[in-house]
């Protein structure tokens, strides 16, 4: 599950979605405020690739929800991403949510979630890495058939720059 917002970024937060509220005119509330990853520099990797590339969905273990006390996202859910040091970059949109099981991904939400080679094989050897990882901080056995909530989302602010034609 991504990272929560410090206190030192809740300033900028808040400044990014009053500027996103006013821009858009969405009388939306804000869910959550997060970063992806373990680390800072996978934070500000992945942050990267939402805002520049072809990242658009995001995986997280069920367990880490139950354990945090934290809803699972839905449909419609508003949040913003923040970098490896806590700065906001961009306002996302939840569009789909599915949980089921670690072996039961396909290379359709792998191609989505859009890092490294964007393969099943990559994200699978990528996931059991980072979920084992989770699991030790959590104190429970990996195995593959962990419940795992998958969101697609979409960038909505900053709003996409149209090149002239």
């Amino acid at each position: 599950m991504p990272e929560a917002a410090t206190s030192e970024s809740e300033d900028a937060v808040q400044q990014m979605w009053q500027a996103f509220r006013h821009g858009t005119g969405t009388e939306a509330g804000l869910v959550s405020a997060f970063s992806f990853g373990d680390s800072p520099a996978m934070a500000d990797e992945l942050a990267h690739l939402v805002v520049d590339g072809p990242k658009r969905a995001t995986a997280g273990l069920l367990l880490e929800f139950e354990r945090d006390g934290e809803p699972v996202p839905r449909p419609g859910d508003h949040s913003i991403i923040l970098d490896g040091r806590g700065h906001p970059v961009c306002v996302i949109r939840t569009t789909v949510v599915q949980t089921k099981p670690l072996n039961q991904v396909d290379a359709a939400f792998a191609w989505d979630e859009g890092e490294g080679d964007r393969s099943l094989a990559w994200w699978q050897r990528a996931h059991r890495r980072y979920f084992t990882r989770q699991c030790d901080r959590l104190g429970v056995p990996f195995t593959e058939d962990l419940a795992v909530v998958l969101e697609r989302f979409e960038v909505v602010w900053p709003q996409p720059t149209t090149s002239p034609e």
